[in-house]
C-alpha cells in the first residue's frame, strides 16, 4: 500500500484539553488537503470544525463521555444528540469499563443502544446516517471483555468498535484489533487508536483488520 493511499483510513485527531481554535482549523485544512476521512474533535469544537469542513467530504467526528467513560446512559446520549445537532457525522463513544468489569453486559448494551437511538432521533435531512463507534479501551480489558463488549456494540447497533482513547495506560495492539474483528466480521468497523505514530504501525492495523485509523501523526504518516 501506498502512504497516500492510506489517508481515507484516517481520522485525523485533536484532542488535547489545550487545543485551540488554530489548532481545530489547521487539523481541518489538513484534512482537507491529504483527504483524510474525518477530523475528530471534542465536542466543543464541532460547530467550528463543521463550519470548516462544509462541502469538503471530511467528516466531523466527535467524543462522548470521553475519556474515562463514566457517565450515566442518559449523559452520554444528550450529548451525543446535541453534538449531531451541531454538526457532528460520527461519534466515538466511550463505553462504561466498570459496568464491563462487574460484567453488567445489560447496563453495556443499554448506554451503546441509547447513544444509537438518541443520534438517529436528530434530524439531520437527507437520511443521512450518524456513525457510532464505541469505543472499549482495550488496554484495560481481557480477551474475553473484549469480545463481549463487541458483541454488544453489534447487537446494539454501532457501526464500529473501536481500540482506545489514547489517555489510557496503552493504545492499540494488532491482537486486539485481529480479535474484534474475528468478532465483529466483516460487516461493521474497526477504528485502531493510540499510538499509531508510523506508517508501519497504520500498515500493520489495516492488516489485522482494521477499517479506521484514528491518529494525530497522520501527516507524518502519509508524507513520510
Amino acid at each position: 500500500m501506498e502512504r497516500k493511499e492510506i489517508a481515507k483510513f484516517i481520522d485525523h485527531t485533536q484532542l488535547s484539553a489545550c487545543a485551540t481554535e488554530s489548532d481545530i482549523k489547521k487539523l481541518c485544512e489538513e484534512a482537507v488537503k491529504y483527504g483524510f476521512a474525518s477530523c475528530c474533535v471534542n465536542p466543543v469544537y464541532v460547530p467550528f470544525a463543521a463550519e470548516i469542513l462544509r462541502g469538503s467530504g471530511v467528516k466531523v467526528c466527535t467524543v462522548i463521555g470521553f475519556p474515562l467513560g463514566a457517565n450515566s446512559i442518559d449523559d452520554k446520549a444528550s450529548q451525543a444528540a446535541m453534538c449531531v445537532s451541531e454538526g457532528a457525522d460520527e461519534v466515538d463513544m466511550v463505553v462504561n469499563l466498570g459496568a464491563v468489569k462487574d460484567r453488567r453486559w445489560e447496563d453495556v448494551f443499554e448506554e451503546i443502544y441509547a447513544v444509537r437511538c438518541a443520534i438517529d432521533d436528530v434530524d439531520c435531512g437527507e437520511n443521512k446516517k450518524i456513525v457510532e463507534k464505541v469505543i472499549l479501551e482495550t488496554c484495560y480489558l481481557t480477551d474475553e471483555e473484549i469480545v463481549t463488549v463487541c458483541e454488544k456494540a453489534k447487537e446494539a447497533g454501532a457501526d464500529f468498535v473501536k481500540t482506545s482513547t489514547g489517555f489510557g495506560t496503552g493504545g492499540a495492539s494488532v491482537h486486539a484489533v485481529e480479535l474484534m474483528r474475528k468478532t465483529v466480521g466483516k460487516d461493521m468497523g474497526v477504528k485502531a487508536s493510540g499510538g499509531i505514530r508510523t506508517f508501519e504501525d497504520a500498515v500493520a492495523m489495516l492488516d489485522a483488520g482494521a477499517n479506521r485509523l484514528g491518529c494525530s501523526a497522520g501527516v507524518k504518516i502519509v508524507e513520510g
